[in-house]
């Protein structure tokens, strides 16, 4: 069957990883075609992370580099952490796919727009 994946990744299953476990599986599943769409996104160390390795597996032949799109961080604003000046980045829904598939048309606030294509 021709098509392309695409697996919805529950916070749950997330959370339950490392922050490189949660890279290798991002890497691993989106090197073999696959598109992610994260209920939780990652943290700005682990995109960091995420896209340095990507970037050290970039190989022109089969895997030309990875798509990732989210929706703006919410900084959590409870009163114990503005009392304890530790703003906490609440990250959000991710999106991520093979740049030979997945490209981002659009995107805002409220919703992201993206073309797949089959090449």
């Amino acid at each position: 069957m021709n098509g392309v994946e695409m697996d919805l990744v529950s916070e749950e299953m997330l959370s339950s990883l490392t922050s490189m476990e949660k890279i290798r599986y991002i890497l691993d599943n989106v090197r073999q075609g696959k598109i992610l769409v994260l209920e939780r996104g990652l943290t700005p160390e682990e995109q960091s992370k995420l896209i340095e390795m990507t970037m050290s597996e970039i190989n022109l032949d089969d895997f030309i580099g990875i798509e990732i799109e989210s929706y703006p961080a919410k900084e959590e604003s409870s009163l114990l952490r503005r009392l304890l000046k530790k703003p906490s980045l609440q990250t959000r829904l991710t999106m991520i796919g093979p740049a030979r598939h997945l490209k981002t048309l659009k995107k805002d606030r409220e919703v992201i727009s993206a073309l797949v294509s089959m090449r």
